[in-house]
């Protein structure tokens, strides 16, 4: 059980949430604990360094918490990947499976985000894979990203559900700070 930056002590695990058989991870201890949110978000920061973004691309809602201070760390922009109809522009959209339902994001068509970018998505979690999936492949088909060009950073990882080996497989980077065997 990874985790290098002893966070897990600070991630509660709710069980049969929102669906039985599932165990929820919690993260509002997290960050209602200043100094393992500060570590969090700083350990996110740095295994997105060397890979070089250009854009942080954070995913509703719990992504968003993390990307903010990565962004404004990384002094970049920062781009919401939200639920449908939150936008207030044209958007392009993506439909997604999750582990217990489906559902879609959009990115506005106006956001600045092209080919030449490098682009790092920012989520909570990895479970399945298939939100952080749905992103990248809006991100690739819509505004021309290389696959190789986008990383998936997360805080948790889940590998029993092979969510960041599915990102792998489909041509996408991810890294993450711990993970949950």
């Amino acid at each position: 059980m990874s985790d290098p930056y002893d966070l897990k002590p600070h991630i509660r695990t709710v069980r049969d949430y929102p669906i039985a058989g599932v165990e929820f991870r919690d993260i509002t201890s997290l960050l209602e604990t200043p100094a393992a949110f500060v570590t969090a978000c700083n350990a996110m920061t740095n295994i997105c360094r060397d890979f070089q973004p250009t854009t942080v691309v954070a995913i509703e809602s719990r992504g968003f918490i993390f990307a903010g201070p990565m962004a404004h760390e990384l002094g970049l922009p920062f781009v919401l990947a939200r639920k449908p109809g939150k936008l207030p522009n044209p958007a392009f959209s993506r439909s997604f499976d999750l582990e217990y339902g489906s559902t879609a994001l959009e990115i506005q068509k106006n956001t600045a985000i092209d080919s030449q970018d490098r682009v790092v998505i920012v989520d909570d979690l990895i479970a399945t894979g298939g939100t952080a999936m749905g992103c990248a492949e809006l991100l690739n088909e819509d505004f021309g990203v290389p696959k190789e060009n986008i990383l998936v950073a997360a805080l948790i990882d889940l590998p029993a559900l092979q969510g960041s080996a599915a990102i792998h497989a489909a041509g996408y980077q991810a890294q993450t700070i711990i993970a949950y065997d």
